[in-house]
């Protein structure tokens, strides 16, 4: 039995993280909150507190006796990521064993100009063991959630759904010319979170790289697999990397990324910046995720692409 703090315990996949870790009932969880804790945790071993991501001092305060720090905190207006540098200094502070920075998507980071803060995490954690190891981390990597494929229908318990380049539902897609035989990552969140309670209790070194690779499978391929479950050809407009990368790109529909993180009066404008970086991720191979995790828990079982979408599109309009 170990304790647990999770940063940003509020966040969709945070949830489904903890209800896992919850339902073992082998850990302690601490969850940090910027907001008033709550009266009563809600379940046995689980524990609210207000944190200050401001103050490291605080932070090291809160972190004392913990083995595992989970980061949630998605710090898009902070492309310097003082919180992940505030939440890494108060744990290397606290004693911190571990410690898994805001990651939870992508191998690499090109064309992903939101995701500037991870990349200087990155940086921060690298440098911080350059000379010997201080703190032991890693990046979990599972690419696209496979349940972003479900939208407009919930696949999970917390995961907020998007509408993405690949719609399902209104069976269309919006694709990079050319790039059909890019190949992209994706894991449930279901797998995601049980991957990553038993990370938990993995003796061994975590690698620096986690990938957590439920499947690969190239655009075409998943294209061709929208068509096969959803019984009538998708719709496909091809767009051109120059309009992508000049933001000139024209289609006659826009997927509607409403992140929880998004301000919703800004969810227009954003959407046209994260659809185009996505589509040129996936040609840059950012969404093509390593299989660390599947190498290291061997018995680990990975719901496919087809059985999960099959039985969720199952009697849908």
């Amino acid at each position: 039995m170990v304790k647990i703090a999770i940063a940003g315990g509020s966040g969709n996949v945070a949830q489904e993280i903890i209800d896992v870790l919850v339902a073992a009932k082998k850990h302690e969880i601490l969850l940090l909150t910027r907001k008033d804790a709550p009266a009563h945790s809600g379940a046995p071993g689980l524990e609210w507190v207000k944190a200050d991501y401001g103050d490291p001092k605080q932070l090291a305060q809160i972190l004392q006796g913990v083995h595992t720090v989970l980061s949630f905190i998605a710090t898009v207006e902070d492309p310097a990521s003082t919180v992940q540098k505030n939440l890494i200094d108060a744990a290397v502070q606290a004693g911190v064993k571990r410690f898994a920075p805001s990651e939870w998507s992508t191998s690499g980071l090109e064309h992903l100009s939101w995701y500037a803060y991870k990349a200087e995490t990155r940086r921060c954690l690298k440098e911080l063991n350059k000379n010997k190891k201080v703190l032991e981390y890693t990046l979990f990597q599972p690419g696209l959630f496979l349940n972003y494929l479900t939208s407009p229908y919930k696949s999970s318990k917390h995961v907020h759904v998007m509408e993405t380049p690949f719609d399902f539902h209104a069976r269309r897609a919006l694709v990079l010319d050319g790039g059909d035989d890019d190949p992209i990552t994706f894991t449930t969140v279901q797998d995601v979170a049980h991957v990553v309670a038993r990370a938990i209790d993995f003796e061994g070194e975590w690698p620096v790289v986690s990938g957590i690779r439920g499947a690969d499978i190239s655009v075409g391929k998943l294209i061709a697999l929208g068509e096969k479950i959803r019984g009538k050809s998708f719709e496909v407009e091809k767009l051109k990397a120059d309009e992508l990368e000049s933001g000139a790109w024209k289609s006659s529909w826009i997927p509607k990324l409403d992140h929880p993180s998004i301000p919703p009066e800004q969810v227009s404008m954003f959407s046209r910046i994260i659809v185009a970086g996505i589509l040129l991720a996936i040609s840059a191979k950012a969404y093509s995720c390593s299989d660390e995790w599947n190498q290291l828990l061997p018995d680990y079982k990975f719901t496919q692409p087809e059985e999960f979408l099959s039985e969720a599109w199952r009697g849908k309009p």
